[in-house]
């Protein structure tokens, strides 16, 4: 339970150093940022794994590229359901995507060598 709580709370600090580091996402409070990775990880449990398989061709056709495209069009999911979490724009999701994936995967690093 504490790795969960713990990984919940790099997601939710990453969401955060992506929003400050672009311009065109917006996050309203520390809890929108709470409910932004909460909401990640529930549709990228479900919705990412059913998507990459209808695109399969096209992603291996684009060497797999095609997935920065399926991970835009989520956080754009999520920027239409979340209250308080802002996404202008295709090109920012994939920018967002890419810049939470690596602040999140930096973060955990710190916190696993700690």
């Amino acid at each position: 339970m504490t790795d969960l709580l713990v990984t919940w709370l790099i997601m939710t600090v990453s969401v955060l150093v992506a929003a400050y580091l672009l311009p065109g996402v917006r996050v309203a409070s520390f809890g929108s940022a709470l409910v932004v990775a909460v909401l990640l990880g529930v549709l990228n449990a479900i919705l990412r794994p059913v998507l990459i398989f209808f695109t399969l061709p096209l992603t291996i056709l684009t060497f797999g590229l095609f997935i920065l495209v399926i991970n835009a069009i989520i956080v754009l999911i999520v920027g239409s359901i979340v209250k308080g979490f802002e996404v202008k724009g295709f090109i920012t999701a994939v920018l967002f995507s890419v810049i939470l994936s690596i602040a999140h995967w930096i973060l955990q690093a710190v916190i696993r060598y700690i």
